[in-house]
């Protein structure tokens, strides 16, 4: 894939993401790390992402359904498309964004700006069935970010996110080599002390409300698969800042992936 030169200017926001760049240049546009099994195209890849996580939480068009942190609009377009889903609502934290999607998707969809770690301050009229969160939670304190998801949720909703998590092997590192991954991690807005291991993290999911934990580990494809996308497509002359951003975070996910001490995870559950 061929890269347009651009003029180098900053991000409008910390989480602002040039999807054309990656290879998607609708005006509703995917952006998160994609599923890459099976397929080199990156809007594929991130619907197989966002497909996996609505076939966990048994996703299905009588739901009422809140999509957490819905980015560019591609999730919610694709619930509605794909899924018939009638009743949706998107939250997400860059204004732009948030009113870009509207004027493409109108009456269809409720969204909303602001933090998904504050869904109270909405004031929905009822709860939901599903809550979804592709490709962001990880950004925020687990405990807080289900504290939010709960409070909104009918009893038994379900929630379908993806996390890091760390392997058996951070045990075994030393105090250098754990605070390199603090400093790693907290380039990438991402708070080594919200992480845990499988257990622990499955038993702090259930103190906060929720049964029927699943977690599975899809680092290959994720991890693995955005590495090997990036760098053999695109981001090689590094002079404008979208760029860079895409070419760090392929590079960390390739790290992280290859030395296999922090895990990428699927998580879903439902509400006690």
């Amino acid at each position: 894939m061929k890269l347009v030169p651009r003029t180098l200017k900053r991000p409008a926001h910390k989480y602002a993401i040039d999807a054309a760049y990656l290879g998607d240049e609708r005006a509703l546009a995917w952006t998160n790390l994609g599923d890459w099994q099976n397929t080199d195209d990156y809007k594929t890849a991130c619907q197989q992402l966002a497909d996996h996580l609505a076939q966990a939480v048994q996703l299905n068009a009588s739901d009422h359904v809140l999509d957490l942190g819905c980015g560019q609009g591609a999730s919610l377009h694709h619930w509605l498309t794909h899924y018939q889903i009638q009743h949706l609502t998107g939250i997400e934290l860059q204004a732009d964004q948030v009113q870009r999607i509207r004027q493409q998707l109108g009456q269809q969809v409720r969204v909303e700006q602001g933090s998904f770690l504050n869904l109270n301050a909405f004031n929905f009229r009822q709860s939901f069935d599903v809550a979804l969160c592709i490709d962001a939670a990880y950004h925020s304190n687990l405990q807080h970010f289900l504290n939010a998801v709960r409070a909104v949720l009918k009893s038994n909703g379900r929630v379908g996110f993806h996390y890091l998590m760390l392997s058996d092997q951070w045990q075994q590192l030393s105090a250098l080599r754990k605070q390199k991954y603090r400093y790693l991690l907290k380039l990438a807005d991402v708070e080594l002390s919200h992480l845990n291991d499988c257990t622990t993290m499955t038993q702090h999911i259930k103190q906060q409300g929720f049964h029927q934990v699943q977690i599975t580990d899809i680092s290959a494809s994720v991890l693995g698969g955005f590495a090997d996308y990036i760098r053999s497509s695109t981001v090689q002359n590094n002079k404008d800042l979208a760029q860079i951003k895409i070419w760090a975070t392929a590079k960390l996910c390739g790290y992280l992936y290859q030395k296999g001490v922090i895990r990428y995870v699927q998580i879903r559950a439902s509400k006690d």
